[in-house]
Formats: C-alpha cells, sequence, structure tokens
C-alpha cells in the first residue's frame, strides 16, 4: 500500500493510471460536515486481483489542488477509463463533479440488483463486503476520524486501503449478480422459466395474504393497546382531505373569474364516452402505450367442484 505524499511520485503514478482501462477510487475528505470539505487521500487500486494491497496506491492531496486538478484532468474526465466508486455522487463532487466520464457507482449497481439474489437490510460498503465477499470485522470507525491531520495514523492509512480491496471485490460479484438478473431473452429457457415463477406466484399468494392480515391486526392491537411503537414497527396516523366539487361550477367560476386552468385533463373510458360525437371538437392528444401482462390460462373445470 504505498503511501505517496511527494508531488512527482503522485504525477507519475498518475501517469501510469492514464494507461489502464479500469480503476477503483476512494476518497478520504477532511471537514466533510463543513462548508468547505478537503479532499485528504485519493486512494487507487489497477489490480481487483490484488488482495494484498501491493496494487493500492494512498495519493496525499490535502491542500495541494494541482495535484487534485492534474488527477480530474487525466484521469476523471478521460471518457476512455472507467472509474468506479461507491456512492460515487459523494466522491465526484470534489473530482471534477459533472466534468467527470465513465463512472460507475457500485451502489447505484446494487440498488437495481433484485431483492431475492441480493436480500441486504442496506446498501453501506462494510454490509456488502460481508455479504458478497465474507470480509468479517469491518471497522469503519475511521471513516470519521480527523482526515486533515497530518501526519496520519497507522489505523488511518490501513482504513483507506482496505476500503479500495473491499471495493473492487464488490464490483466483481455485483457484476455477476447483474449478469445474472438480466439474462439474454432470447436465450431463456421458457420451461423453466414458466415453472419457475408459477411455484414462486403460489408462494407469493400465500405469503402476501398472511402479511397484509398480520398487518391489520398488527395495526388493530396497538391502537387498542394505546401502544405507538413495538420492537420493530412504529404506528403513525395522517388524515387526507379531498376536496371534491361539481365540474360545472368549477367551469363557472373559471369563466367568471378570469381564471386561467391551462393544463390537459385526461379523460376516463366514461367521461369519452359521455362526450360522444363533441369529442371531436377537441384538441386531443392521445397517448398510446403497450403493456405487457401475463394471465392464468383457463383451465378445466373439476368435476369434484362443478
Amino acid at each position: 500500500m504505498p503511501y505517496l505524499t511527494d508531488a512527482r511520485e503522485i504525477f507519475a503514478i498518475v501517469t501510469e493510471y492514464t494507461q489502464a482501462t479500469t480503476l477503483w477510487i476512494d476518497t478520504e475528505v477532511a471537514d466533510y460536515k463543513s462548508r468547505n470539505p478537503r479532499l485528504s487521500l485519493i486512494q487507487v487500486l489497477d489490480d481487483p486481483e490484488d488482495m494484498s494491497g501491493d496494487r493500492v496506491y494512498l495519493l496525499d492531496v490535502l491542500d495541494q489542488p494541482d495535484i487534485i486538478a492534474d488527477f480530474v484532468e487525466r484521469i476523471m474526465v478521460n471518457p476512455h477509463i472507467e472509474k468506479v466508486f461507491h456512492n460515487a455522487s459523494f466522491d465526484v463532487k470534489l473530482l471534477g463533479n459533472k466534468q467527470a466520464k465513465n463512472i460507475t457507482c457500485t451502489l447505484e449497481i446494487a440498488k437495481k440488483i433484485p431483492y431475492y439474489l441480493l436480500p441486504i437490510p442496506n446498501y453501506q460498503l462494510q454490509t456488502l463486503a460481508t455479504v458478497l465477499r465474507n470480509f468479517n470485522n469491518i471497522d469503519k470507525q475511521e471513516q470519521g476520524s480527523n482526515w486533515g491531520q497530518r501526519p496520519l495514523t497507522e489505523e488511518q492509512i490501513e482504513y483507506a486501503y482496505l476500503d479500495c480491496i473491499y471495493l473492487a471485490q464488490i464490483h466483481q460479484r455485483l457484476l455477476e449478480l447483474q449478469a445474472e438478473s438480466n439474462p439474454e431473452p432470447a436465450t431463456e429457457d421458457l420451461t423453466v422459466l414458466n415453472a419457475r415463477f408459477t411455484q414462486i406466484e403460489e408462494q407469493w399468494k400465500l405469503l402476501n395474504s398472511e402479511y397484509e392480515h398480520l398487518q391489520e391486526r398488527l395495526k388493530k392491537a396497538m391502537q387498542a393497546q394505546n401502544i405507538s411503537e413495538t420492537s420493530a414497527y412504529k404506528l403513525t396516523s395522517y388524515a387526507r382531505k379531498v376536496v371534491k366539487v361539481p365540474f360545472n361550477e368549477l367551469s363557472n367560476l373559471v369563466q367568471t373569474q378570469g381564471i386561467s386552468l391551462d393544463f390537459p385533463v385526461t379523460l376516463t373510458q366514461k367521461l369519452q364516452k359521455d362526450l360522444g360525437e363533441n369529442l371531436e371538437q377537441l384538441s386531443v392528444d392521445i397517448d398510446e402505450n403497450t403493456y405487457l401482462r401475463l394471465t392464468l390460462k383457463n383451465q378445466e373445470s373439476n368435476p369434484d367442484n362443478s
């Protein structure tokens, strides 16, 4: 885990990174809760197979705007280099912001993986590293430490380089799950898919029925016992007001008061029927959408149930 503080060494390693196709990047920020956060470290890994940390370089950029600008210009803005972050929106704000190109965010990838393939309570890096790659005893205590101090502690340096290793390992596994969750439709085995869907549908109906039933029982029991919270749930109430008015009265008011209500109104099937031929006198915009729907094929009647 080379820790570089010399500007010439940092410029040299950045030059090497310009030849990379993918880089796994993390940052540590000083005064991140203030109005003027400062980049402290840029951690970069160029080999996802590296588990030792030998290929993780820690670039000390605290109060070094020229070094940061060089990294942004040669790495972040380069569309030919994929830059992988976790929660990229946070890091990229200090690394080129909207100028940055070819950014991959493992947080966003994870959020798009179906829950049954990735059943996790949250999408934090620590959680993903533990669930996907069995990294245990991850200590995130240093995350909130003072990254504006120099010298950095050994604990801070170790924490900084480990995050890059976690990131690369998580990214590789997420790509596998992404491929698994999005197979090529033209080559899907419909027999297997149909059988599994039917099985899950029956299970879902049973579980959903029980879920809704228990939910109502729980709400009623908490209300009856005047309990606002259990160990897992909080009961809250809210009022919703719906204001209705006869359409002809609204129309008369608009005309007499000169009120402008220039917005499209969606015409239901009933309204279209009531308007009849008068519909042709209106400037109608028609949006046509095609939806796919699965329905259970009619089964032969069971004689025992006749």
